[in-house]
């Protein structure tokens, strides 16, 4: 995989003439968005090894405590999801794919809402709000199953244009 992406640049490269307009549009803000994610991975990983170099190292604070649990898992997820984000966006600029892929968004949305767990305590908040919260994971998670499902089906199509299951 690591030697389609060059292969991919340079098929963007090469097709570039071929775009419509609004593909070179669509196209160039995916690649802004990539530097701009790139950056918040950048700053996001820097505040992580800070915060595990202040709790491990300096041992300034418990690393078991669940304060600072919650904070550097929560700073781990934060990166993750950055970085699932913008492997997206590589999709986008590539053109393998378009420029809404909502299986993959409802997934960085289970990631958001797992960083979500993670850093709540729920000896804090109400529990109408742990109930929200999953409520939305498994609705989260029921229409990733149902768009799994619906692209995994192939059917065949008779005469009529009705898709039928033979």
């Amino acid at each position: 995989m690591a030697k389609q992406l060059p292969t991919n640049w340079i098929d963007v490269r090469r097709d570039w003439g071929l775009l419509t307009v609004y593909q070179r549009f669509e196209t160039t803000v995916a690649f802004v968005l990539t530097f701009v994610i790139a950056a918040v991975i950048v700053v996001a990983l820097w505040r992580l090894i800070i915060s595990v170099a202040d709790t491990l190292v300096m041992r300034s604070l418990n690393p078991l405590d669940h304060t600072v649990f919650q904070v550097v898992f929560g700073d781990i997820m934060t990166v993750l999801i950055a970085l699932e984000f913008n492997h997206t966006l590589q999709y986008v600029i590539t053109r393998e794919r378009g420029i809404i892929q909502a299986r993959i968004v409802i997934l960085i949305a289970l990631l958001a809402l797992a960083r979500k767990v993670i850093v709540v305590d729920l000896h804090t908040v109400a529990p109408a709000t742990v109930g929200a919260l999953a409520a939305l994971a498994l609705s989260l998670s029921l229409t990733y199953w149902l768009i799994r499902e619906g692209e995994g089906r192939e059917f065949d199509r008779d005469d009529t244009g009705r898709a039928s299951t033979s």
